[in-house]
């Protein structure tokens, strides 16, 4: 079962300000979301509306899974000193 991955507008912008490799690596994380939404290292945030979170290096990739409709939403991108403040 293939999940439709999507990315909130504020999050496609944080990521064409990432340096090309950074962009390239946060990329094919959200990619590999599509085939499985809850890695093993991926992380439900506490206090949130049932938001997760995946590492890639010291970026994060916040995210909101929407099984009935099979679709993976990015809500936030950054790193990983600076993700959390907006809580």
């Amino acid at each position: 079962m293939t999940y439709s991955v999507r990315i909130a507008p504020t999050a496609e912008r944080q990521l064409r300000k990432f340096d090309p490799q950074v962009r390239r690596r946060v990329q094919a994380a959200i990619d590999l979301l599509a085939g499985d939404p809850r890695p093993p290292k991926a992380i439900q945030l506490v206090g949130g509306s049932g938001e997760w979170r995946v590492r890639t290096g010291d970026y994060r990739i916040i995210y909101e899974i929407q099984d009935d409709k099979l679709i993976v939403l990015v809500l936030r991108l950054g790193h990983r000193r600076e993700i959390y403040e907006s809580r």
